[in-house]
């Protein structure tokens, strides 16, 4: 077996693979149960406080504008250092912080630690991404990252209604202590994973005779992501939707309790079975844009800008002409697409950069969701229910779905040309 350029395949077992990525699953899980069990507690931490709903939404943006700050710097680390060592510290220190939050006594003191968890959280995306594109070989691409990031509904899902549950039960200190605990265990489980090498930062140049290898240099590294209108215009679309499911993960439990007057644990647990549809959307996902790139070399923009309009559409009819079970029936299916286009346009921030760029690749465009969408969402989203109320706030979401999709669509007539460009490397394992 001959191992795919750019990935180390053939170099560990497919048992091995699966136990890594088993761990990387696990990870990327509490890694949102941590970020989002806080959403379910607004209630309970208002009743206590007597927090704004605009202070409620900071409580969430706080990990992803700790998350824009520092994802770049850790992306480093994870590229030229060691992406095992990288993802195993940060998920201590987010499981820390999170066990942090249960000993807050005012609201200064909780967005601390939920800023500090977003700090334990800045690389895992781009360590796990690179990792994964590692490992497997291009043509898996898409459907692995989709089983993989079916982590994040699931996780959203447990951390919305889980923290409702023990809240209702307990208290909501109790729901940051019981959910920090399974991070840090799987974090030091990580030390011990085998991980390609550091890629050297190299091109190839054509000489007399045949070819060499030239370092890269400061300039030439910026041009790899300047000058690659995928890259960028995939980095956009992915901020539009993120805006958008970012504010529904945060507001939905809110959304069923003020229009619907559910009680709060159980608007936490319907909103959760929205986020848990996705855990669907994203596999099938990236099992679909798989086998259509077997026919078309950019299928990966093109199925998320198919999949990002559907939800927008989807969205737009729940929130504008539906009430009720109609209006809940279409949102769950909506949280079924919503989520689709991840796996392929993650991908696609892998295929088109240099290997050794990788987790960097993907770090800006962490750094573009989360400054463009998930910071911004919670926010906006609460500062237009404080005025408007819940429900019209919502409404102005299909809009960002839909600049997503024309993003991802106009990404999809540069991918061929930047594929090309991609210099070819052969990844080893470390011994």
């Amino acid at each position: 077996m001959v191992a795919a350029v750019g990935t180390a395949a053939d170099q560990v077992s497919p048992g091995y693979r699966r136990y890594v990525f088993t761990l990387l699953f696990l990870l990327y899980l509490f890694d949102y149960v941590d970020r989002l069990v806080v959403t379910s507690l607004f209630p309970f931490i208002k009743a206590d406080w007597g927090l704004t709903d605009a202070q409620c939404g900071m409580l969430v943006s706080a990990v992803y504008w700790s998350i824009v700050v520092f994802t770049f710097p850790v992306s480093i680390l994870v590229d030229r250092w060691s992406r095992k060592k990288t993802i195993a510290l940060m998920g201590i220190v987010w499981s820390l912080a999170t066990a942090l939050c249960a000993l807050a006594g005012r609201f200064g003191h909780l967005f601390a630690c939920r800023t500090l968890i977003g700090i334990g959280e800045a690389g895992y995306a781009p360590g796990g991404t690179a990792m994964i594109a590692g490992l497997y070989p291009p043509e898996q691409r898409s459907r692995i990252m989709g089983i993989w990031n079916a982590s994040i509904p699931l996780g959203s899902a447990l951390g919305v209604a889980l923290g409702g549950l023990v809240a209702a039960h307990w208290g909501w200190r109790h729901a940051f202590g019981l959910v920090a605990l399974p991070g840090l265990v799987i974090a030091l489980l990580f030390f011990r994973v085998k991980d390609y090498k550091t890629v050297e930062l190299a091109r190839t140049v054509a000489v007399e005779g045949g070819t060499r290898q030239v370092r890269m240099g400061r300039a030439e590294l910026v041009r790899e992501f300047s000058r690659n209108p995928t890259l960028i215009l995939t980095y956009l679309g992915f901020a539009g939707v993120v805006f958008c499911t970012t504010s529904l993960l945060t507001w939905l439990p809110t959304f069923f309790h003020r229009v619907y007057a559910i009680p709060e644990a159980q608007a936490g647990v319907r909103a959760g079975a929205v986020m848990l549809l996705a855990l669907f959307g994203a596999p099938l996902g990236g099992y679909l844009a798989d086998i259509w790139m077997r026919r078309r070399v950019n299928a990966r923009l093109l199925f998320a800008a198919l999949s990002t309009l559907v939800s927008a559409v989807l969205l737009f009819a729940a929130m504008s002409f539906f009430h009720g079970a109609l209006q809940y029936a279409v949102i769950l299916v909506m949280g079924l697409t919503v989520v689709s286009f991840l796996p392929a346009a993650a991908a696609v921030t892998q295929d088109v950069v240099h290997p050794g760029l990788r987790a960097i690749s993907y770090a800006l465009c962490v750094i573009c969701q989360n400054l463009l969408g998930a910071s911004l969402g919670p926010v906006v989203i609460g500062a237009l229910s404080d005025r408007f109320g819940i429900a019209k706030a919502l409404t102005v979401l299909p809009a960002f779905l839909v600049v997503a999709a024309a993003l991802f669509f106009a990404g999809a007539f540069f991918y061929q040309r930047d594929l090309a460009r991609v210099e070819k490397v052969a990844l080893e394992i470390e011994g």
